[in-house]
């Protein structure tokens, strides 16, 4: 049996993927913050108690900032693979935050590859980079773009695919970059944009809310569904030589053309009624059009995605609307239903 250990094993891809490797017949380890409330509801239910003979999910107490527990972890489950998807990973928060986002992306990716490398064990590490890293770069985007980092966040995410890459050629880790474009999903943080939409729509409906609050609505970004996304982190990790793989959509879509999809789905047809525009929300630096050039991925990877922007639209808005009781529209049930002979994720 694999054994397979995940950082950030509580957000939204690492609870995606900690179904997956489960899917897969895999022993799956995830290292969770300590705090004194719970916030493993993403992966609740796959959790059973350890005193269980047929269990294999495993939760560890540890923090990315900590060398030694970090090292402690690898030499004691001796994984085969390691996915590091944990971070500090809000954009517009990289600025207010910027040394702690440094230290949970950049310095995180070093501390585990380090430990990875010390260990002497045959690992396999992937690492979570970003469509960020290309910033400013002209769209489209792929493996050979060079980068033009506007945030705390990209830099940081920088750093950790060069380490990644170094690592790689010199000391011979088989160790992978995924830089993937904005993927969402049920699951996505209620702060980020996606979220914020769906969810207000949903709440809109309720009567709970009148208005949203974003920034900019005409940065483009080029969005996928992240179930599908997860399975191409897991095919990297399964090539005989490690590589670096964008993966996206091929398309790119404004913030406003969400918003209009979303609400015209949901009936409410002009959603300048219920948007507002808050500075708060507005990046010092702005990324302006991310757009994903995928042909690698196609070719060595054999891996395209099924779900494009608009039936990404309609899943996440039919899955806010069931979280408050609220009958869902039924176009986004019918995309899963109809794109994925086998669900191996929990529909939220």
């Amino acid at each position: 049996m694999k054994k397979a250990l995940i950082t950030g094993i509580t957000g939204q891809d690492g609870s995606y993927l900690a179904e997956y490797l489960l899917s897969k017949g895999y022993e799956v380890h995830g290292i969770i913050r300590r705090a004194s409330t719970f916030h493993t509801d993403r992966i609740d239910h796959l959790y059973k108690d350890p005193h269980v003979n047929d269990n294999r999910m495993f939760l560890h107490y540890g923090d990315l900032v900590d060398t030694g527990n970090i090292e402690k972890l690898i030499n004691k489950i001796k994984p085969d693979e390691v996915y590091h998807l944990g971070a500090q990973s809000h954009v517009r928060v990289s600025f207010d935050m910027p040394e702690y986002t440094a230290n949970t992306i950049a310095l995180s990716s070093l501390r585990i590859l380090e430990a990875i490398n010390n260990s002497g064990l045959a690992i396999k590490f992937y690492n979570a980079a970003s469509s960020e890293m290309f910033g400013s770069c002209i769209p489209p985007q792929s493996e050979k773009s060079p980068f033009y980092p506007r945030s705390p966040y990209a830099v940081s995410k920088v750093f950790s695919f060069d380490i990644t890459k170094l690592y790689r050629e010199a000391y011979g880790v088989f160790a992978c970059n995924g830089i993937l474009f904005n993927h969402e999903s049920p699951r996505r943080g209620e702060t980020f944009v996606t979220r914020k939409i769906t969810r207000g729509i949903a709440r809109i409906k309720a009567g709970l809310d009148e208005k949203i609050y974003l920034g900019n609505l005409d940065a483009k970004r080029d969005w996928g569904f992240t179930p599908e996304y997860i399975e191409a982190m897991y095919l990297m990790l399964q090539k005989e030589n490690p590589s670096d793989y964008v993966i996206g959509t091929g398309e790119s879509h404004s913030v406003r053309e969400f918003l209009e999809r979303a609400f015209d789905y949901a009936g409410l047809k002009d959603y300048r009624q219920y948007v507002e525009i808050d500075s708060r929300y507005l990046r010092p630096a702005e990324v302006n059009d991310l757009l994903a050039d995928t042909s690698k991925a196609r070719r060595e990877l054999l891996w395209e995605p099924k779900v494009k922007f608009e039936d990404l639209v309609k899943i996440m808005v039919d899955a806010d609307l069931r979280k408050l009781n609220i009958a869902p529209l039924g176009d986004g049930d019918k995309v899963l239903k109809d794109k994925f002979k086998d669900v191996w994720w929990k529909n939220d």
